[in-house]
């Protein structure tokens, strides 16, 4: 879908530390992390909530009380006349929140929007589903968080399998992967250089409180990263005996929160830093073939490109939710891309992915990164289940 009156204001897309699942975040609802989140990062960056007359829930794990959606975030924050929909669609749900916020605004609906994304895949709900056709009544049982990786219902493999049938499909190595794995490790730690100058751009801490009268704990970066090094991951064996793909070669599941306003231009030019404002130029989804996952982030970029009316000679950088490193390896053998332009500061290979808000952090990251170059066109693109794929495309002036 191409866009021409959508802009993101400059320092207003933003993401917590994520923290690897069972960490310092296990305990806290995603919607209560969010409300700590947003209310400080829109304070920090004088933002009044009420100003925003459209907004937009992305999260894909459901948390107590988030029957309420979106309506209970902005009432807590003091947009009480505002509301929107909660939007799902697995780990493209940043791309679709972005979209629908840039809807609103090119349609002329809204003049200024956000998108609250959060999600905690630790401590995931139990689902009970009541059966009158099972023996004495029992009810069906699925672990939200942990099934749905094992098993595509339409195709009956994992996760895992469709990254392995992806790197079977391109003759990509062992080495391969492992030398990309380790690639993203060092980009990562080039975000943290500086007493991580590079992620204290867009990220926003999360306070956790603390229990009965002790103080509240402040998570201010990344929780649960691995130290990477090529001996180590060529210590690892395979997921999947015969493999090429290990746990060092994938993500882990996380925590955390991310969120991005959407606005008009001259909103947009009003509220971001320095009069700075994003342009939102295009987005994009697309389907790969069934159980071959990391294949879909190609057609979904290529779909935004061709909105947006540019190709890839014509992006600068490039940030993308990998949860494999096929996916990397796939989208530069079929683009032309080369992988070292590919996530100058890391990705959710290294960092983890929380699921709804992964998408947003990585494009908080792309503005940043194509700030400090001195502007250009940035390309988000990431896969998510049922081997689908979002992306967007966005210019820095």
């Amino acid at each position: 879908m191409r866009f021409e009156k959508a802009f993101i204001p400059l320092g207003l897309a933003w993401s917590t530390p994520f923290a690897k699942w069972q960490g310092p975040l296990a305990e806290l609802s995603s919607l209560d992390m969010a409300e700590d989140v947003t209310r400080r990062a829109l304070a920090d960056r004088q933002v009044d909530p009420a100003e925003l007359t459209e907004w937009a829930l992305g999260m894909t794990v459901p948390q107590p009380t988030a029957f309420f959606g979106v309506t209970l975030l902005a009432r807590k924050l003091g947009a009480g006349a505002a509301g929107g929909p909660w939007i799902a669609r697995a780990c493209a749900t940043s791309a679709a929140v972005v979209e629908h916020l840039a809807t609103q605004v090119e349609l002329g609906a809204h003049r200024a929007t956000i998108g609250v994304l959060t999600d905690r895949t630790s401590n995931g709900p139990l689902m009970l589903y009541p059966s009158q056709r099972t023996p004495g009544a029992a009810p069906i049982a699925e672990h939200w968080v942990n099934d749905p990786m094992k098993l595509d219902p339409t195709t009956g493999q994992s996760m895992n399998d469709t990254a392995e049938n992806t790197a079977a499909d391109a003759g990509f190595t062992r080495a391969q992967l492992d030398d990309l794995t380790l690639l993203r490790y060092e980009q990562y730690r080039a975000s943290l250089v500086d007493d991580r100058a590079f992620q204290r751009r867009y990220q926003v801490p999360v306070t956790v409180p603390g229990p009965r009268s002790k103080p509240p704990t402040v998570v201010e970066e990344d929780w649960g990263v691995f130290p990477t090094t090529a001996e180590g991951l060529a210590r690892l064996s395979p997921v999947k005996p015969g493999g090429v793909v290990t746990y060092g070669a994938q993500t882990h599941p996380a925590d955390g929160a991310a969120g991005v306003v959407v606005a008009d231009a001259d909103r947009a030019a009003a509220m971001g830093r320095d009069g700075g404002a994003v342009q939102i130029l295009a987005t994009g989804f697309a389907r790969a073939t069934p159980a071959f996952m990391p294949k879909a982030p190609v057609p979904a970029a290529e779909r935004a490109l061709r909105d947006a009316g540019l190709t890839i000679g014509d992006v600068d950088v490039v940030t993308t939710h990998n949860p494999f490193a096929v996916n990397d390896l796939w989208f530069s053998r079929e683009t032309g891309f080369p992988v070292e332009r590919m996530n100058p500061y890391g990705s959710s290979l290294v960092y983890g992915h929380p699921q709804g808000p992964t998408g947003a952090r990585a494009i908080a990251e792309l503005i940043e990164a194509l700030v400090l170059r001195g502007g250009g066109v940035g390309l988000f693109t990431g896969c998510a289940a049922g081997d689908s794929a979002g992306a967007v495309v966005v210019r820095v002036g």
